[in-house]
């Protein structure tokens, strides 16, 4: 009989099973995970759930679904038609024709206190290249006209003058935050003197964008001959500054949509798209319509010598037009989220100031 073979001894708790080979080898330790791919990690758990729901949680546009898209153009849709849009435009396009003669005086009297106000005519007459033509000549002539007085000197009268013919311009802008508070479901509640003081802030951007504007298509080629760079960049960069008028009118349009309506500012991020969405729009119908009143359109036929006026005025509402419904689609983006798109202290909704901020649109 064969001698029982003793059983092994239990490992001890903790002890190798297989001596002569090394745990550490065979069991890879896992590295512990840094900071940054932790946060990687939450953000990205974060952007799927803000998706997952329709964008109810979504921190910025970016983090929205398709269906939450969905829900937001359609939304923009009926919004537009509830918002009787196409009338809202047309009153302000009125008040525009209103403001662009004070507005075009207090440009040459400023701009004539610095330089010959006769060199205004031409620079404005580039800014002016996307309008129609017939448009563009009422407002050359009125140009012409004011620049054949010449310049002036800083004075009581000229202070008072260039102040009044602010004041007159600020007509338009007035009308376009009125019509950005239908579009932002807001009632004015803002003071009197506060109110006027926005406005003219605003309508002083709406000068500086057009100095701007004359100052890269005037100034820029002089720079250039007298930097004395080759053929090829002086091309590129003559090229560069419509790309670059682009976006400054992209920044006017973000500021217009965060400060004109009565309400809590949105961040940046919440008018972005709507400010890129109103260049491009803007660009591209500026030029249609100017190719369709050169090559269609029988307005001088149909209306006579207020052909040019008529033409210059839906110019102004096809501008107005493009500017609101941009600032739909702003207002029904910030509408599809339940997160504080006003301030970083995360207010909880109904406490936000601003009605797409503390109610959210509907599902479709």
């Amino acid at each position: 009989m064969a001698a029982r073979r003793s059983p092994a001894a239990a490992p001890q708790q903790g002890a190798n099973p297989w001596p002569g080979v090394s745990l550490r080898q065979q069991l890879p330790v896992p590295k512990a995970s840094s900071s940054s791919q932790i946060e990687a990690g939450r953000f990205s758990v974060a952007t799927h759930q803000a998706r997952a729901d329709h964008g109810r949680e979504a921190s910025s546009p970016t983090e929205i679904s398709k269906s939450g898209w969905k829900d937001i153009l359609v939304r923009t849709w009926k919004e537009k038609a509830n918002d009787n849009l196409g009338l809202v435009a047309a009153g302000v396009a009125f008040y525009f024709l209103l403001a662009v003669f004070p507005a075009i005086g207090a440009f040459i009297s400023i701009y004539g206190l610095m330089y010959d106000p006769a060199e205004a005519q031409q620079q404005m007459s580039d800014v002016m290249a996307v309008m129609p033509a017939e448009a563009r000549d009422i407002l050359q002539a009125q140009i012409q006209q004011l620049a054949q007085r010449g310049g002036g000197t800083l004075g009581l009268s000229a202070v008072i003058g260039i102040l009044l013919a602010i004041w007159s311009s600020m007509k338009g802008t007035s009308a376009l935050m009125t019509a950005l508070n239908i579009v932002y479901d807001e009632q004015e509640d803002r003071g009197f003197v506060y109110l006027k003081f926005v406005t003219f802030l605003i309508t002083f951007g709406a000068f500086v964008f057009v100095a701007a504007s004359l100052a890269l298509i005037a100034a820029a080629p002089a720079v250039l001959e007298h930097m004395g760079l080759g053929n090829w960049v002086e091309t590129a960069i003559q090229y560069a500054r419509w790309p670059v008028l682009a976006l400054l009118f992209m920044f006017l349009l973000a500021v217009l949509y965060r400060f004109a309506p009565s309400r809590s500012a949105p961040k940046w991020r919440w008018v972005t798209l709507g400010s890129v969405t109103g260049t491009i729009l803007w660009i591209v119908g500026s030029l249609l319509f100017s190719w369709y009143a050169s090559n269609f359109g029988s307005y001088n036929e149909t209306f006579g010598s207020l052909g040019a006026v008529i033409l210059l005025l839906m110019w102004f509402y096809i501008t107005a037009f493009i500017i609101l419904l941009s600032g739909e689609l702003n207002a029904e983006v910030e509408h599809q989220t339940k997160k504080d798109t006003t301030s970083d202290r995360k207010e909880p909704m109904g406490q936000r100031d601003a009605y797409v901020a503390d109610t959210v649109g509907e599902r479709h």
